[in-house]
C-alpha cells in the first residue's frame, strides 16, 4: 500500500507560498512581504472580533472611534486597511498600492506603532500581481484568532523568521536567535520583574521568550519593563511587528540606530540583560572615535579592530 502524504502544515503551506515570491522578489525582501501580510491579517480579524463585540453590546455608534479598539489593546483600523478590503482587490493590478496604503493608514491610527510597519515598500518592488495573490489567498486561510492557547501568529511568525535565517545563510540571520538558545538564556537569569535590556535586539526573540517564560510561571508581564536597540532599519520594523502582535509594550527607541555611536537608552540601568549581538565585529568606529565615551570610563578603550568588548562594555554599563 502506497505511503500516505503527510499533510504539509499550515507554516510550511505560508512558506511554500511565499518562496514563490522568488525570482521576482529578492530573497531578502520577501520575509518582510509576508511577515507585515501576516501582521495586518491578524490586526483585521482582532479589528474585526471587537467591531463585532461592539454591536453586540448595542454600542454600535463607536465602531469607527479609535479609544474603544485601543482600551482593549486592539489596533484600529481604517476600512481601506481592512483585510477584506484587500482581499476584495487582491487580484488589481494596484494591489501593490493598496497594501502600501492599508500598512500606512495602520500606522497613522496607531501611535504604538509609529516606525514599526513598511513604509511604501510593496509598490516598490514590482511584484507579479498574480503571486502576490497567491499569498494573500493563502494568509487569508489563517484563522488568526482560533486558538489563543496555541499562539497561531506568534508561531508562524517563529517558523518564518527561522526559515529567513537558515535560506540567507551565515552572517544574513543576524536579526534571529535560535529558539533553544534563547529559552535556556531566560531560563537561567529568570527575568521575573524589572528592567529587561537586548542592545542588538534583532527581531526582538530575547523578549517573545522572556514573557513566555513569566507566563509559564504564571507571572505577570507588566511586571517587566523592555527595552531594546536594533541598527537595520528593516529589522527594527520586524522586531516591533513581532512583539505588536504578541502585546508586547517595548522601548526599542525612536529610531533604528547603532548602539555604540547613538546609544538610544543613555541613562538605562538594566536588572537583566539578554543579547546576541554580532560577534567579531570589524572597523565599528574610527580610530578617533569614541574614545571618551563614558561606557568605557575605568576600562581600556575598545579596539577599533574588533567590537566584542565594546559589547561588554555596553552592557556593564547598564
Amino acid at each position: 500500500m502506497a505511503k500516505q502524504k503527510k499533510q504539509k502544515s499550515m507554516e510550511e503551506t505560508l512558506w511554500d507560498s511565499a518562496n514563490k515570491l522568488r525570482g521576482t522578489v529578492e530573497p531578502s525582501e520577501y520575509k518582510h512581504v509576508a511577515l507585515s501580510l501576516i501582521f495586518l491579517k491578524f490586526a483585521s480579524d482582532k479589528f474585526e472580533g471587537r467591531r463585532r463585540e461592539l454591536i453586540e453590546e448595542q454600542k454600535g455608534q463607536f465602531t469607527e472611534m479609535v479609544p474603544f479598539y485601543s482600551m482593549k489593546n486592539v489596533f484600529y483600523l481604517p476600512e481601506e486597511s481592512r483585510w477584506s478590503y484587500i482581499m476584495e482587490n487582491a487580484k488589481q493590478d494596484d494591489i501593490a498600492l493598496k497594501i502600501d496604503t492599508a500598512l500606512h493608514l495602520v500606522e497613522k491610527n496607531n501611535p504604538s506603532l509609529k516606525g514599526a510597519l513598511p513604509d511604501n515598500y510593496f509598490s516598490r518592488l514590482n511584484m507579479d500581481v498574480s503571486k502576490l495573490a497567491a499569498l494573500l489567498d493563502t494568509i487569508n486561510n489563517i484563522d488568526t484568532l482560533k486558538d489563543k492557547e496555541q499562539d497561531i501568529v506568534g508561531r508562524v511568525y517563529e517558523y518564518f523568521l527561522k526559515k529567513f535565517a537558515i535560506a540567507e545563510g551565515k552572517g544574513k540571520g543576524e536579526f534571529y536567535t535560535p529558539k533553544s538558545i534563547v529559552n535556556l538564556i531566560a531560563e537561567m537569569i529568570e527575568p521575573f520583574k524589572g528592567i529587561i535590556y537586548d542592545p542588538a535586539c534583532g527581531s526582538g526573540g530575547m523578549f517573545v521568550q522572556s514573557v513566555k517564560f513569566i507566563e509559564s510561571h504564571q507571572g505577570n508581564k507588566k511586571e517587566l519593563s523592555i527595552y531594546g536597540q536594533e541598527y537595520t532599519a528593516t529589522t527594527y520594523k520586524l522586531a516591533k511587528m513581532n512583539l505588536a502582535i504578541r502585546g508586547i509594550s517595548a522601548n526599542l527607541g525612536a529610531v533604528p540606530a547603532d548602539t555604540f555611536a547613538r546609544d538610544q537608552h543613555p541613562d538605562l540601568k538594566a536588572d537583566y540583560i539578554m543579547a546576541n549581538p554580532p560577534f567579531n565585529q570589524k572597523d565599528w568606529r574610527a580610530d578617533n572615535e569614541l574614545t571618551d565615551d563614558p561606557r568605557w570610563r575605568g576600562y581600556e578603550v575598545p579596539p577599533a579592530s574588533n567590537a566584542n568588548y565594546a559589547w561588554v562594555l555596553n552592557m556593564v554599563s547598564k
